[in-house]
């Protein structure tokens, strides 16, 4: 009988082990691409809210997240009617991550959010169907359509006129520059304002029948980042994980545009593109790299303020921009030690 009972407590003693195993090992964090770099504590998953679809314009984020998937941190694209849903996703935690200028929205009703990388700079043109319209004269008590209430188009919108001394008979809000390049081409509206990739589209589909109206030099931030304040402080090592790979993204995208084409080969992204719009992917992105729409540097401090010069001529944030903080509306912390 005893030499019976040994086996027996070492069988049970090794159920202990692998019970005390199997736990850990469910607590781990795995995703496909390997361990994860994430600290302690901090989130193996996160999610971004997107109020568009994806398309073009948003492969070199598409590239950054698959680089961040590659160091233990799942990503999961959640794409919402506008950035305004968005935006309130975030704020009610529904997501981590949002992508846009949320700057009324923080100064308005105080929410706990912060911009901490600039993804991208304005580089959208103003264009107008010419058997409507051939100046900012021709556009008072007209319709304008942009992307949504709180977005880059809106803000130029209004700049443009003020500075035309117009006002529009309306403002219409119709989400994704290729969805306002198609109602162009329908004939559905004749004035909006599109990023470059569509632009060059709409010239090339219908030359003659579209003009870019004059708009001056512009730099302010397009889209952006930004985060509940308690998921950055939370998560400082996924923050920064985030960050690294857009700023090196961004970096080999500026150095050889065609970089784009050979990640996103590799990763398989925008599978669904028409034909016609592939022959638009390396255009657009030169065009980016030569008119530096991707800073290398994530904005930062240079870029909240040309922003409160900006978005405040366009009526989106109150007060003298010289006397607003930057810590109101960013978090440097994890720009500032990436680009260190």
């Amino acid at each position: 009988m005893k030499t019976n009972l040994r086996p027996k407590r070492n069988v049970t003693r090794l159920v202990s082990v692998l019970a005390l195993l199997g736990l850990i090992l469910a607590a781990m964090p795995v995703v496909a691409g390997g361990e994860t770099e994430a600290a302690a504590g901090e989130v193996s998953k996160i999610n971004l809210a997107l109020g568009d679809i994806e398309t073009v314009e948003t492969l070199h984020l598409l590239i950054a997240l698959e680089k961040v998937k590659e160091r233990g941190i799942d990503v999961e694209m959640i794409s919402f009617k506008s950035e305004d849903v968005a935006a309130q996703a975030v704020v009610n935690k529904q997501a981590d991550i949002g992508i846009g200028t949320p700057y009324a929205l923080i100064q308005n009703v105080n929410a706990p959010i912060r911009i901490f990388f600039q993804l991208s700079t304005l580089l959208f043109f103003p264009v107008v169907n010419t058997e409507y319209h051939k100046s900012w004269k021709d556009l008072d008590g007209e319709e304008m359509v942009v992307h949504s209430r709180t977005s880059g188009t809106l803000a130029i919108a209004n700049l443009m006129a003020m500075k035309n001394g117009i006002e529009y008979g309306k403002i219409s809000y119709v989400p994704g520059s290729e969805v306002r390049a198609t109602s162009m081409l329908q004939g559905n509206i004749t004035a909006t304002i599109i990023d470059s990739f569509n632009k060059e589209f709409l010239m090339k589909e219908a030359p003659g029948k579209f003009m870019v109206l004059p708009m001056g030099d512009i730099t302010a931030s397009d889209e952006a980042l930004y985060a509940n304040m308690e998921f950055m402080e939370a998560n400082p090592t996924v923050v920064r994980i985030l960050v690294e790979e857009l700023v090196n993204t961004i970096k080999a995208i500026n150095d050889d545009p065609s970089y784009v084409l050979e990640q996103r080969k590799k990763y398989g992204l925008l599978p669904d593109l028409p034909s016609e719009l592939e022959e638009e992917v390396l255009p657009f992105y030169q065009l980016a790299a030569e008119g530096d729409m991707f800073p290398e540097d994530g904005g930062g401090a240079r870029a909240a303020k040309q922003d409160f010069e900006f978005y405040g001529v366009a009526g989106q944030i109150q007060g003298d921009p010289a006397s607003l903080k930057v810590e109101d509306f960013w978090y440097l912390e994890a720009i500032n030690d990436v680009v260190k």
